[in-house]
């Protein structure tokens, strides 16, 4: 029986996160991806706190929207001192808006 997309992307999700892990001084990034919107959030798994998290406006799905989250985030970031990330993709590929939000965070001054 052939597994679905969203079940693939649930293994994949749990391997990685298997691996990575935010402290206080190198928080996750995590990104989320619906069909309306475009979030991240800054988290202390040690903590099992969400330090901050940034969303796009319902209806604002696409890359630009993403970018600007990924802006929104870094600033955020600067303003708790955090200066480096560890950055969970959530599962998703590294590709579209995965991407421009990461490349944006990084152009801003986020470095992970």
């Amino acid at each position: 029986m052939k597994s679905s997309k969203h079940q693939l992307r649930t293994q994949r999700k749990r391997r990685i996160r298997a691996k990575v892990s935010g402290i206080s001084a190198r928080p996750r990034l995590s990104v989320f991806c619906s069909l309306l919107r475009v979030s991240a959030q800054l988290i202390d798994d040690a903590a099992g706190k969400t330090m901050t998290g940034v969303t796009s406006k319902k209806g604002h799905k696409n890359i630009a929207a993403a970018s600007k989250v990924g802006e929104a985030i870094a600033k955020k970031a600067k303003d708790l001192k955090v200066e480096t990330v560890v950055f969970d993709r959530n599962g998703r590929k590294y590709h579209g808006r995965v991407k421009a939000l990461a490349e944006a965070a990084r152009k801003s001054g986020l470095k992970f």
